[in-house]
């Protein structure tokens, strides 16, 4: 079985939404250490803990939006330059057995 041609549409779309998933785990943690620095910063008396809690809530937002976007634009371009370069040389061999 050789793969000789990709879509870039569709691979696209299946990395884009694994990498929103990702940065939806990033932004999570993310968030979750900003509200710890927002609570410490409250408790010794810091005058702008919100600044910690906006940053926390914007990259728990940000982040999934980022990380799909970008997933979804480089995968796709890879796929177009794996469908050039398939062309010119013939594309990945595998090898299945059916079982």
């Amino acid at each position: 079985m050789v793969i000789r041609k990709v879509d870039p549409l569709s691979i696209g779309k299946i990395a884009g939404l694994l990498y929103a998933i990702i940065g939806l785990l990033f932004g999570a943690l993310f968030s979750l250490i900003a509200m710890a620095g927002a609570t410490f910063a409250a408790s010794a008396g810091e005058e702008a803990p919100f600044i910690g809690l906006l940053f926390g809530a914007g990259a728990f937002i940000v982040l999934p939006i980022v990380y799909g976007v970008m997933g979804f634009i480089t995968t796709a371009l890879a796929a177009v330059i794996y469908n050039v370069l398939a062309g010119m040389v013939g594309g990945i061999r595998l090898e299945v057995e059916q079982g």
